[in-house]
């Protein structure tokens, strides 16, 4: 059996033990690439790196998908593509864009 293929049985397994449809396991693993990226790599997920992995992973994904299948299944991809993407995209945007505490400000502190 070749990667694409060992894959593949990997994925319908996931799916068949989980009972969840494709598209549910797609918002889940992109979370989950997610929230590993970013503590492996120790990054904000403010940063582009979280986000990075997990744009890189989900390329993986539809490579092999594109291996095993032998051709690009585009409505199937576009759509593994946006479920995948879509809440870390918006996780990254949403971090970048909140409004940061200067570094000389100090947050005042009770005192017992």
């Amino acid at each position: 059996m070749n990667l694409p293929d060992y894959y593949h049985s990997l994925i319908d397994w996931i799916g068949d033990g989980t009972g969840l449809p494709d598209t549910i396991l797609h918002i889940h693993a992109g979370m989950a690439v997610l929230m590993l990226a970013r503590i492996v790599t120790r990054r904000s997920l403010g940063t582009l790196v979280p986000l990075s992995v997990v744009i890189a992973a989900e390329a993986g994904n539809e490579i092999l998908d594109r291996l095993h299948f032998g051709s690009w299944r585009w409505d199937d991809t576009l759509s593994d593509i946006g479920n995948t993407l879509f809440w870390p995209t918006v996780i990254c945007i949403g971090i970048r864009l909140r409004p940061m505490l200067h570094r000389n400000e100090q947050v005042p502190v009770l005192e017992t």
